[in-house]
């Protein structure tokens, strides 16, 4: 019998229309123009870190699952429910797609002795991946500016990143009266050890107010249970007992000095007691920067300090501080704020009349890139070339400031016409500068310019 007709499938047919892919739900595509508003941010970024001395790390997307179960701890939500894991199919190692930066360069930090010859400042632009309910500003995978200084135990390095964010926030122009700083100490585990006990007494006591999650945290995490949203659980949380009431004299005077520094410079802050983080590896020093202009998507930038995650990840005891910004949340800010970043444009548009005039306008476009000139083709090819007019037209939406008219009166006499865009535009084709096509690099910081 026809194996066509035992599959036990229809054949399809060959004129059957092939089924459209689409990208997984919240994980998206970046394209252009949006992509350079992505490139700009970047480039501030890199700057900024130039500044200070930052020097750039990257990691493994995947990692070791124990590696965040170990790092993050396994009462957070990132670890119960967010990550993707999967078991790998050759050898049956737990792997997962990295849902944050930090333990992944504390790993590579400890797995490369890269501390020997001293402390080190680095940061890192990542992407992550959390298993959420994509929303606007939180996304499945999302990507983000990590920052981090390893083997500095002073307040001051806590102030100094607690300054490069608000320098990076200045350097992208966003008004500082539409972001606000919150600063806040954990303490050491001892001091956090006694103020869980008193938390675990207090929602105890009002057992009755607890939901479903604040129950299953109780006795594993209850500082978690403080970060609450529930509008119900909010007057028993206000009302449960301060971490700043533990803590003693060395944790009061880590946070006292970093305050010193932001009120030297003059940087406004609240302090927020009840400012915790997400992962378990925090302590002393946490802050996070929020706005009021991305609903309940407010937090740009979060970090603080976290002594004590070398050693639950197997290296030495080495002190650390550090913070990570989301790059959609901050674009979004921008956005809001009518920050808009400078459009993308090349320096040069060519314009070609017809495909006999092709190889010499090539030709220059190549030598005017190579002596350092932003030159776009035309659109078209052969036929396709397009009308002066269509391609002048196309030049001018360009955003070019110049363009190039290749042609052929004028590569007769080894010339090229400039026509100049921008400024005082006059599309007459008369109102042209003749350039020598024999000597680019003359006259190629004019395009420049």
């Amino acid at each position: 019998m026809d194996e066509k007709l035992t599959s036990g499938k229809p054949e399809k047919s060959p004129m059957a229309k092939t089924e459209k892919l689409t990208a997984v739900k919240g994980m998206n595509d970046i394209l252009p123009p949006e992509s350079a508003r992505w490139e700009w941010f970047e480039a501030k970024v890199r700057a900024l870190m130039a500044r200070y001395a930052y020097a750039n790390v990257r990691t493994p997307i995947v990692e070791p699952t124990a590696l965040f179960v170990r790092g993050l701890g396994e009462v957070t939500d990132i670890v119960e429910k967010e990550m993707y894991s999967f078991v790998d199919s050759m050898n049956g190692d737990r792997l997962t797609l990295r849902p944050e930066a930090t333990a992944g360069i504390v790993r590579a930090m400890i797995e490369h002795n890269a501390l020997y010859n001293g402390p080190m400042r680095v940061w890192s632009a990542v992407t992550l991946f959390r298993h959420e309910r994509p929303q606007k500003g939180r996304y499945r995978q999302f990507h983000q500016i990590d920052v981090e200084a390893l083997g500095f135990a002073g307040p001051d390095v806590d102030a100094e990143q607690i300054l490069m964010c608000r320098a990076l926030l200045r350097d992208l122009g966003i008004p500082m009266e539409h972001v606000r700083l919150e600063l806040n100490s954990l303490g050491q585990p001892s001091e956090r050890m006694a103020h869980r006990a008193a938390l675990i007494a207090h929602f105890e006591a009002h057992a009755d107010v607890l939901d479903e999650d604040a129950k299953r945290r109780l006795h594993s995490n209850p500082l978690r249970i403080l970060d609450t949203k529930n509008p119900a659980m909010q007057a028993v949380v206000e009302a449960a007992p301060q971490l700043m009431d533990f803590l003693g004299e060395a944790s009061l005077a880590h946070l006292n000095a970093v305050r010193a520094v932001l009120d030297a410079v003059g940087l406004t802050y609240r302090i927020n007691p009840r400012l915790v983080r997400g992962m378990d590896y925090y302590n002393l020093t946490v802050f996070e920067w929020i706005t009021d202009k991305l609903g309940s998507q407010g937090t740009v930038c979060g970090g603080g300090r976290y002594d004590g995650l070398f050693e639950q990840l197997g290296g030495k005891p080495t002190p650390a501080v550090g913070w990570g910004m989301g790059v959609e949340r901050m674009l979004l800010l921008l956005e809001a704020v009518g920050v808009l970043p400078p459009a993308s444009a090349p320096d040069a548009y060519a314009i070609v009349p017809s495909a006999q005039e092709m190889p010499a306008a090539m030709a220059a476009c190549e030598a005017l890139r190579t002596a350092g000139v932003n030159v776009q083709m035309h659109a078209g090819t052969g036929e396709g070339l397009g009308s002066m007019k269509s391609q002048f037209k196309k030049a001018d939406g360009s955003g070019a400031r110049h363009a190039l008219i290749f042609g052929t009166d004028e590569l007769a006499q080894g010339c090229v016409a400039v026509k100049h865009l921008r400024g005082e535009k006059d599309q007459d084709l008369q109102a042209q500068a003749l350039q020598p096509l024999g000597d680019v690099a003359a006259w190629a910081h004019t395009l420049r310019g």
